[in-house]
């Protein structure tokens, strides 16, 4: 699935994610996969995620930025 990043708290370790249709799904920092840093997970960064059953309902699983860290903008250039 995908969505983007509506809050993040890198403090507490957790956020919300705003999925494609509309819902939000929490997710803690553990349900980030490996190589993905916190500093990626700024508001409005498209991320894909698996949605899972957590302790107190629905939450997102091994949440990653979308694309990886590179941008598409270098793609673009190079194939112009």
């Amino acid at each position: 699935m995908t969505g983007s990043i509506k809050f993040y708290n890198p403090t507490k370790g957790f956020g919300f994610i705003k999925t494609d249709a509309g819902a939000e799904l929490f997710f803690h920092i553990t349900n980030v996969v490996e190589g993905t840093t916190a500093e990626q997970l700024q508001e409005g960064v498209t991320v894909t995620f698996e949605e899972g059953m957590g302790r107190e309902g629905p939450q997102a699983e091994r949440v990653t930025v979308a694309g990886g860290a590179m941008s598409s903008d270098s793609f673009d250039e190079d194939a112009a």
